[in-house]
C-alpha cells in the first residue's frame, strides 16, 4: 500500500467511525432493539470505500472534504443497508458478513429487514440535515444517491442478480448488473464528492469515467477472491457465487483472463484522474490497491 493511501486511511477512518457513531447515538427515540442492530451492522467495520472516495473526489475538486462527510456517511448508511439485505436468506442467505455473523443471524429476519429499512431514510436525513454546504448542493447530492440506489441503479441490479441465479448470461449481461448493483453506489459517491466542492461538469465526468471502471475492476477482484481466498481473511463467506449457481467474471473468463480485465479496468481508472494532475495521486493509488487484494 502506497504511502498516501496510508495516510489517508489513518487521517478518514478515525473520523468516518466517529461521525457515524454521532449520527447512530442521535436515534433516541428509535426503539433500542432496532438502533442495536443498526449500529451492529454499521459501526466499526468494513473498509468505508464508498465514504472514503467522496472525501477525496471533494478534495481533488479543490474543496474542503469535510464539507462531504454527511455525503460520505450517508453513501455509507445505503452500503449498509444493501449488505444487511443482501446476506437474507430471500437473498444470498450468508451468514458471516465483515467478520461477524450477519445481522440476520444476531437479530433474526424480521429486526435485519426493519434495520436495513430504517438505514435507508436515516441516510438521507443525514445529508439533508447534517450538511453545511448551499442548499441546492446538498438536494443534487441527495437526488444523486437517491437515484443510485433505487430502481435504475442498485436495487435494479440486485433483481437482475437473483434473475441470473442457475442461468449462464454473458459479460455484457454480467456488466449491466455489476453497473447497477455495485457500480451506481460508488459512483454516487464519487459524485457527490465533487458536488460538496461544487466542481465542474467536467470534474463530475472525470468521477464517472474513473468510478465506471473502478466498480468493475472492484467486482472483477471481489469475483476472483471468492475462489481464491478464505472466509478468515474476506470477512465473509467464499464461494457463495458457486453455491447459487450464478455466473461471474471468473466463471466467464477463468482466473487468468479475470485478472487481466481487473488490471485493465484500473488502469482505465487511473487514466480517468489523470488530467487532475497532483490532485489525482490518492486516486490512482487507491485505484491500484483495490486491485491488489488478488495478488
Amino acid at each position: 500500500m502506497s504511502n498516501i493511501v496510508k495516510e489517508r486511511q489513518n487521517e478518514w477512518l478515525p473520523k468516518i467511525e466517529s461521525e457515524l457513531d454521532r449520527y447512530t447515538a442521535g436515534c433516541g427515540s428509535m426503539h433500542p432493539r432496532l438502533l442495536e442492530a443498526m449500529r451492529y451492522s454499521l459501526l466499526d467495520a468494513g473498509k468505508r470505500i464508498r465514504p472514503i472516495l467522496a472525501l477525496e473526489f471533494c478534495r481533488a475538486s479543490g474543496g474542503n472534504p469535510e464539507n462531504a462527510m454527511p455525503f460520505a456517511c450517508g453513501v455509507e448508511m445505503i452500503h449498509t443497508y444493501s449488505l444487511i439485505h443482501d446476506d437474507l436468506p430471500c437473498m444470498d442467505d450468508d451468514e458471516l458478513r465483515r467478520g461477524k455473523p450477519s445481522c440476520h443471524i444476531q437479530y433474526g429476519e424480521d429486526t435485519a429487514l426493519l434495520a436495513g429499512d430504517a438505514l435507508q431514510p436515516l441516510a438521507f436525513e443525514t445529508m439533508l440535515s447534517g450538511s453545511s454546504i448551499r442548499p441546492d448542493l446538498t438536494v443534487r447530492a441527495a437526488n444523486t444517491l437517491a437515484h443510485a440506489c433505487g430502481a435504475a441503479g442498485m436495487v435494479g441490479g440486485q433483481v437482475i442478480d437473483l434473475e441470473n441465479e442457475g442461468k449462464h448470461v454473458g459479460l455484457d449481461e454480467l456488466r449491466v448488473m455489476d453497473s447497477g448493483k455495485t457500480g451506481a453506489i460508488i459512483k454516487a459517491a464519487c459524485v457527490m464528492g465533487v458536488i460538496a466542492a461544487d466542481g465542474s461538469d467536467e470534474m463530475i465526468n472525470i468521477a464517472e469515467k474513473y468510478a465506471e471502471n473502478i466498480g468493475i475492476a472492484f467486482q472483477i477482484t471481489d469475483d476472483i477472491l471468492d475462489v481464491t481466498s478464505t472466509a478468515e481473511v474476506l470477512g465473509k463467506p467464499v464461494e457463495s457465487d458457486i453455491g447459487n449457481d450464478k455466473s461471474t467474471y471468473v466463471s466467464l473468463l477463468g482466473l487468468d483472463k479475470a485478472r487481466e480485465e481487473a488490471a485493465r479496468y484500473t488502469e482505465l481508472a487511473v487514466d480517468a484522474v489523470a488530467p487532475l494532475g497532483e490532485n489525482a495521486e490518492f486516486l490512482k493509488e487507491f485505484a491500484k490497491m483495490l486491485a491488489s487484494r488478488i495478488k
